[in-house]
């Protein structure tokens, strides 16, 4: 993997940035629109930066490292990676899910276990959301299918992605800072509409909600946006009030 080094951070900003240069030709681009920009693509680094330490610390407290050690790895003491990692994830236990989910689940771990990751990602998510059918109580594939995609194809363009680990502890594996924001976003949304159950349909607009990781690459790819599934999905419950 290669990192992009700062003249293409530069010129990433200066494309991004609309306003970069001044009407009328002249010599003196507008230089805080350009560092709004930089900032934010600064912020954005950043926060993958930080998901990216957070998920391996999780994994090292699942196998048993203490902290110090993790602390001793990240060159801060205990008490400071305590302190900023300590805060424990929620578990979503089956009670939580509707069966639907619960089947969505099993094909996500299912699909890690055999590639041998250690960890479910947006892409595991969204591979077990469309492993199933509607017959299956899969309310995701439902959604899909009402804004034109077809969960078959984006199911076998998230097959082909996903990547081979060499990982075989398969009995606890950890979820990605993602996918825990996604399954955040997914019981927010089911309370909102006042479901006790998180469901498919609610974890599917998480996933597009973030707008991160391979599974919004390729619900982008298949042409499925934000905008369109929550049209659609408000659309779908006012028919069956």
């Amino acid at each position: 993997m290669t990192l992009p080094d700062l003249d293409d951070l530069i010129a990433e900003v200066d494309r991004t940035c609309d306003s970069a240069h001044r009407p009328g030709g002249q010599d003196q681009p507008d230089w805080l629109a350009l560092l709004t920009v930089a900032a934010g693509i600064s912020g954005q680094m950043q926060a993958l930066a930080d998901d990216l330490v957070e998920d391996y610390v999780e994994h090292c407290r699942m196998h048993g490292i203490s902290w110090a050690d993790i602390g001793g790895a990240l060159g801060v003491t205990r008490q400071a990676v305590q302190q900023r990692f300590h805060a424990p994830h929620k578990r979503y236990t089956p009670e939580m899910l509707t069966e639907g989910l619960q089947q969505a689940m099993t094909h996500m771990k299912r699909a890690a276990v055999q590639h041998r990751n250690n960890y479910l990602g947006t892409e595991h998510l969204l591979f077990g959301l469309t492993t199933g059918d509607e017959s299956s109580g899969n309310s995701a594939v439902q959604l899909m299918r009402a804004v034109g995609a077809s969960p078959e194809k984006i199911n076998r363009a998230v097959e082909g992605r996903l990547s081979w680990g060499a990982s075989q502890a398969a009995e606890r594996i950890a979820w990605t800072p993602f996918s825990r924001k996604a399954i955040a976003i997914a019981e927010e949304r089911a309370e909102q509409q006042g479901s006790a159950l998180i469901d498919c349909d609610h974890l599917l607009l998480g996933l597009a909600q973030i707008g991160r990781g391979l599974a919004a690459t390729v619900l982008g790819e298949a042409g499925i946006t934000l905008e369109t599934l929550e049209e659609a999905f408000a659309e779908g419950k006012s028919a069956t009030a």
